[in-house]
């Protein structure tokens, strides 16, 4: 197949990237203009890879613009977003525009041109705080951010083309994704490095919310798997290891796992707003064993320690541990 994937210069969409190169697909890489010629996490592929897929730049906003990119193709995969929650106080306009916006450019050009299959991506943030669990694809959705808020308009508007158009959307929510190369504002991440860097003290948000958390190849395959089924157009499917972990215990696990003695601190910046904090969330993932035949291969608390031990072995690369300013909050 000739796949599009927007956002593949983030971090689930380099590592898709990788994956579907691999398995011999033609990928078109959709990466986000900037003057510097940067493709993001691409530019760090290993040499088997590079060469090997097509990069086009350009903005998820503009709607020529996705067009132009989706030419030709019979699949998209659709990674583009402002994701950071934190950003999404201060700067909500723009997640409108990029989230809701950018979804309905691809949407419509993938009804203009007949595309095969579009794999939306949402995200379990749309659940809120857990109403009951383990979370199925029925819980009422809320939103408890700005960001939440424009995911949940960007799926219903998914949905929407399914049900008005007949264009073959699935709309897959992954919990919570962790590994090599994730942003430096994610717990595990920031945990890692703080600690990567030789400090003594970490600091930490809210340590008592509980997630979901997956490891990335295992949410890499259920993009594919979504990708290849006949029978995923019109669902909602979650993603997730089918396991709950305190974000305080996550941190403690780090901590063993690299064997060292560090004091965990507060640090006022980090907490949510009281009433957008997400406490609790817990995927049942049955329905995408079900229909695309996935199972997470990193589950439960053995299969967490296993995905945190390869992150920690990524980060700990001095090649790769450069890339993060670990003196800093990152948004």
């Amino acid at each position: 197949m000739k796949i599009l994937i927007t956002g593949a210069d983030g971090f689930i969409g380099s590592h898709l990237t990788e994956s579907l190169v691999r398995a011999g697909h033609d990928v078109r890489a959709f990466t986000y203009y900037n003057s510097f010629g940067s493709w993001g996490w691409l530019d760090s592929l290993s040499t088997d890879i590079l060469g090997k897929f097509e990069v086009v730049m350009g903005d998820i906003r503009d709607e020529s613009c996705v067009r132009k990119a989706m030419l030709n193709c019979d699949a998209v995969c659709h990674l583009a977003a402002l994701i950071a929650i934190p950003f999404s106080y201060s700067s909500p306009a723009s997640y409108v525009e990029t989230n809701i916006k950018g979804t309905l450019n691809i949407l419509q050009a993938a009804r203009d041109l007949e595309v095969q299959k579009v794999v939306h991506t949402s995200t379990s943030e749309v659940y809120g705080t857990a109403r009951y669990v383990p979370i199925d694809e029925a819980h009422p959705l809320q939103a408890q951010s700005p960001y939440s808020a424009s995911k949940i308009g960007a799926d219903q508007l998914a949905y929407s083309f399914y049900s008005s158009f007949n264009t073959p959307v699935v709309i897959i929510r992954p919990f919570n994704t962790y590994g090599p190369r994730q942003s430096a504002r994610a717990v595990i991440p920031s945990t890692i490095i703080q600690i990567a860097v030789g400090n003594k003290v970490v600091k930490l948000g809210s340590a008592s919310p509980t997630r979901d958390f997956s490891y990335i190849d295992d949410t890499v395959d259920g993009f594919i798997a979504a990708l290849s089924s006949n029978s995923s157009c019109g669902q909602v499917i979650n993603l997730g290891s089918g396991f709950e972990v305190s974000v305080g215990e996550v941190v403690k696990m780090i901590n063993d796992l690299y064997g060292k003695k560090i004091e965990i601190v507060s640090d006022d910046v980090r907490f949510r707003p009281a009433g957008s904090e997400v406490e609790r969330l817990w995927s049942n993932n049955q329905k995408a064993k079900k229909i695309l035949k996935w199972s997470p291969q990193y589950a439960g608390l053995d299969g967490l320690k296993v995905g945190l031990q390869k992150t920690i072995e990524w980060f700990n690369r001095p090649q790769n541990l450069v890339k993060y300013k670990a003196d800093i909050y990152n948004l």
